[in-house]
């Protein structure tokens, strides 16, 4: 295969992917004379990237073309759907096409169809963040691979502190294993504590002060993560979410459910362990009080997606969810 379309949220790990291609398929000696990356920005970058890939290799390696951020699979004009059927099925052995978008390709479009047939596809989602035992699996995973020992206890701390942010991640992971250099000793949470600055002011942790009504503290916890450059529709999507999870278990345990598997497999939970956790959450808060929080946090993502001043309509919402909440 010689034509790779990496898609998805997780531009980090999109990177670290491209970076493998680059160095399975380029011999460093000749990386600047095979080597093109073409921005989606550029006049006809689409054109540009067929007709590099085309080109054969100088000297010893392959010849890689990154077509970056590119919209092909959104929108394409008549011409460039002609380059593509034209070009992508006589892409030379040595020449490889790479293609990266955040965006989903679009199923219905032609390009998208053509590239389907001679590219390999591959998505990088982000875990969303109110799935804790699947970031807690990505830490631990991110850890073996960086050679980071870490209790179980320090996992589910960084897994806290992070996120869904890889970048964060590896970055949080590589000091830590410059710190345990030497040592074969699991860090613990205090090494944790000490050592990873973003230490917790996360969506979540904003999600159970609203939902005690601790205007104070979610207020508090909101002005850290925006300090910290938290994207304010990442935060909003995190509360939509959780808020969600707690109304369908709290509506299913109303109704006599008892059956943790079925709790989860409805509420769309990985780990029925969590059922437990979840109904300890939620004990002080009715039906009623989040059926009422839903409407205020899409009326803010709306108005987040419109040019609503941040910082102004995540404070109010807050403050009105915690009223709600309170049952004030």
């Amino acid at each position: 295969m010689v034509v790779y379309f990496y898609w998805g949220e997780d531009d980090f790990a999109i990177e670290k992917a491209v970076a493998l291609v680059r160095d399975r398929v380029l011999d460093p000696l000749w990386t600047s004379f095979n080597y093109t990356v073409v921005p989606n920005d550029q006049p006809d970058a689409p054109i540009q990237a067929l007709n590099q890939v085309m080109t054969p290799p100088f000297g010893a390696g392959g010849r890689l073309v990154w077509l970056a951020n590119t919209t092909l699979c959104q929108q394409c004009s008549d011409n460039v759907l002609s380059e593509l059927v034209r070009t992508l099925p006589v892409i030379p052995e040595n020449s490889f096409l790479l293609l990266t978008s955040s965006h989903k390709p679009d199923e219905r479009l032609k390009s998208t169809k053509i590239l389907k047939k001679f590219a390999q596809f591959r998505e990088f989602p982000l875990i969303p963040p109110w799935k804790t035992e699947l970031l807690v699996q990505s830490v631990t995973q991110a850890a073996q691979t960086v050679g980071v020992k870490l209790t179980h206890s320090s996992v589910e701390m960084l897994a806290e502190s992070v996120g869904n942010d890889t970048r964060l991640l590896h970055n949080e992971l590589e000091k830590l294993r410059l710190y345990a250099q030497g040592s074969n000793q699991a860090l613990d949470t205090d090494a944790v504590a000490q050592l990873v600055q973003n230490t917790t002011q996360n969506s979540l942790q904003l999600a159970a002060a609203i939902r005690t009504g601790d205007t104070a503290r979610a207020l508090a916890i909101l002005t850290d993560m925006i300090n910290a450059c938290e994207p304010p529709l990442r935060i909003v999507a995190t509360l939509i979410g959780q808020f969600r999870t707690w109304l369908w278990v709290k509506l299913m345990i109303e109704n006599g459910e008892r059956n943790s598997q079925v709790i989860a497999k409805a509420a769309e939970i990985g780990n029925p362990n969590r059922i437990y956790y979840l109904q300890k959450e939620i004990q002080s808060v009715s039906v009623q009080q989040l059926i009422a929080c839903l409407p205020i946090l899409l009326d803010l993502e709306v108005s987040l997606k419109q040019g609503a001043s941040e910082m102004s309509a995540l404070q109010t919402k807050v403050i009105e969810l915690c009223q709600v909440c309170r049952g004030t």
